[in-house]
């Protein structure tokens, strides 16, 4: 009989989701309290901490085997300064000093010329202009020469040889460069203006050379109509345009370097 006792069942308990309800409850409020906490810390000290964490785990570096670096919420991220060596910060300065030098002297060569020049700069028929590559003497060419010719008149030999003898005295190169209008010319001398404005540069070279300046200092140009300084469609500006120009050039010319197929070739450094 007392293998067929049935034992008493134990008695169900329906109540048990409770439980599981207020564990689920407790975190949904944990959640919120936490979302809550985080909208109010600033955000810029947010950003910060976060892209100094995630710095420090990628193991971000300024340099191989650096130590992480924390980017701040707006700085500017600087470029790295170029090293510049010693050698070449003091051979700049050492070219920077003589150019100044150069330039000082200059001033002074076109201080003495537009004195020698004075009454011609008067009449507005020379000119002294500064540039990056120097100083240049613009003359018009109706004191100098004929409508035509590439000899020079007496009256202005006296005035160029007042600026060879300054030019004599200083030790820069001299380009002469001549000018013309745009009228054309066809002579048996001169078959275009090319050629009449190159003689008319070689003219005044070759007064020079004999007043002292030296030949390895003298190029003489001749570039015809191309270069106007005035338009030409008025009587004024072709008068403007008919001129000489001496350039006192500021740099010697740097020695050539002669170029190779293989240096052709090579890419750039």
């Amino acid at each position: 009989m007392a293998r067929r006792k049935r034992r008493e069942e134990e008695h169900e308990n329906h109540e048990r989701w409770l439980v599981s309800y207020a564990d689920f409850i407790t975190l949904l409020f944990a959640f919120f309290v936490v979302m809550y906490a985080i909208s109010s810390v600033n955000e810029g000290k947010y950003k910060v901490l976060s892209n100094s964490l995630v710095n420090a785990f990628k193991n971000t570096t300024g340099e191989i085997g650096g130590q992480p670096m924390a980017i701040l919420q707006g700085a500017p991220i600087l470029p790295p300064k170029p090293v510049t060596k010693p050698d070449r910060l003091m051979e700049q300065q050492k070219l920077d000093e003589t150019k100044a030098v150069k330039r000082e002297k200059m001033r002074d060569v076109a201080g003495d010329i537009m004195q020698a020049l004075q009454p011609l700069v008067a009449q507005g028929k020379v000119r002294l202009l500064e540039t990056s590559r120097g100083v240049t003497i613009e003359i018009n060419d109706s004191i100098l020469f004929s409508l035509g010719q590439a000899r020079l008149q007496s009256e202005s030999i006296n005035a160029l040889q007042a600026v060879a003898i300054v030019l004599a005295d200083s030790d820069f190169p001299i380009t002469i460069e001549g000018h013309t209008d745009n009228v054309p010319i066809a002579t048996a001398q001169f078959p275009s203006n090319w050629e009449l404005s190159a003689m008319r540069a070689t003219t005044v070279l070759r007064l020079f050379n004999d007043a002292g300046v030296g030949a390895e200092r003298l190029t003489a140009i001749g570039y015809g109509e191309t270069r106007p300084v005035e338009t030409n469609t008025s009587i004024e500006g072709r008068a403007r345009n008919r001129r000489v120009s001496i350039l006192i050039d500021s740099e010697r010319p740097e020695e050539p370097t002669e170029l190779t197929s293989q240096a052709l070739v090579q890419p750039a450094q």
